[in-house]
């Protein structure tokens, strides 16, 4: 049985969670179930006081990091896994071709830089539309919930695409 974190510290599922009511919640319960405090239980006790622990540590870990946060969440409605081949808007493929041939063929630094340019101006765009798409998610209903999240996640699986090519662009920039 796996712990959802959400549930562990009270809070609702969000993108944008309290960062404060996060913090305390945390901080209460590290306070709560240190090691420390069940030295002279069994050792039965305190292997589950140290499981807990570890569960908090964790939990605040995924939920303090927004882009931890957004894949745990997209992970918990079973939404993304590895080794999964998402299908991406083709549009957004054929843009990410051209960088990538025109990647393979650039020759001086300006030609990376405009490329890095459009590289930066489209993960803007997916950033600007991720903010609009989970701002409010907490408010919906589960119908639109669910069809929020799907948008969310073909957001996420084309940030990650755009992600290797801006690896490609930092290996070819070394050559400058």
């Amino acid at each position: 049985m796996t712990i959802n974190y959400f549930e562990f510290y009270d809070i609702p599922e969000s993108f944008e969670p309290d960062e404060a009511l996060l913090k305390k919640k945390f901080y209460a319960l590290s306070k709560q179930y240190h090691p420390d405090f069940y030295a002279n239980e069994d050792e039965a006790k305190q292997q589950e006081i140290l499981e807990i622990s570890t569960i908090n540590n964790k939990a605040y870990q995924t939920l303090s990091n927004p882009a931890k946060r957004l894949e745990y969440i997209l992970k918990q409605h079973e939404l993304v896994n590895e080794g999964a081949k998402p299908q991406l808007p083709a549009d957004f493929l054929m843009e990410m071709m051209d960088l990538n041939e025109r990647l393979m063929e650039v020759d001086d630094a300006e030609q990376l830089a405009s490329i890095r340019a459009e590289a930066l101006a489209v993960e803007d765009d997916l950033s600007n539309e991720l903010k609009g798409l989970t701002a409010d998610y907490e408010m919906l209903n589960d119908t639109a919930k669910e069809d929020r999240l799907n948008s969310i996640a073909d957001i996420y699986y084309r940030q990650k695409y755009l992600l290797r090519i801006k690896e490609s662009l930092n290996t070819f920039a070394s050559r400058f």
